[in-house]
């Protein structure tokens, strides 16, 4: 028996191919949503869980009643514990302080001997 030669692909055969696999690409992504579904209640519960015992076992760490809470801390005494940090000199600042004043204040001068110029008061 002879066998015929197979025909080449036509567009819509090749258009079904593609919209086959469009399809299992699909199928396959809604079993993996489905089943992300399924284990979401069981992922809730487990977070839930391990944040009762964290909320427990804080509870159970005995402290002084002296204690302040680590947000009431005053940050700007250095009381942190990430160790000492060296403060920028406060010489400098002043410094540049009193130059960014004098040059406003000639700037404001300046302007106002200007408009007394031009407005002839």
């Amino acid at each position: 028996m002879f066998r015929r030669a197979r025909r080449s692909v036509t567009p819509l055969h090749r258009k079904q191919e593609e919209l086959s696999q469009r399809e299992s690409e699909l199928r396959n992504k809604v079993e993996r949503l489905e089943r992300l579904i399924e284990a979401a209640p069981r992922v809730a519960e487990e977070t839930s869980r391990r944040q009762r015992e964290e909320l427990l076992r804080r509870a159970q760490t005995s402290r002084s009643r002296l204690d302040v809470s680590v947000a009431l801390q005053d940050k700007r005494y250095g009381d942190e514990e990430s160790g000492p940090r060296r403060r920028g000199s406060l010489r400098k600042a002043r410094r540049e302080g009193r130059l960014l004043f004098l040059v406003l204040a000639i700037t404001l001068v300046v302007a106002v001997i200007w408009l007394a110029t031009r407005l002839h008061f």
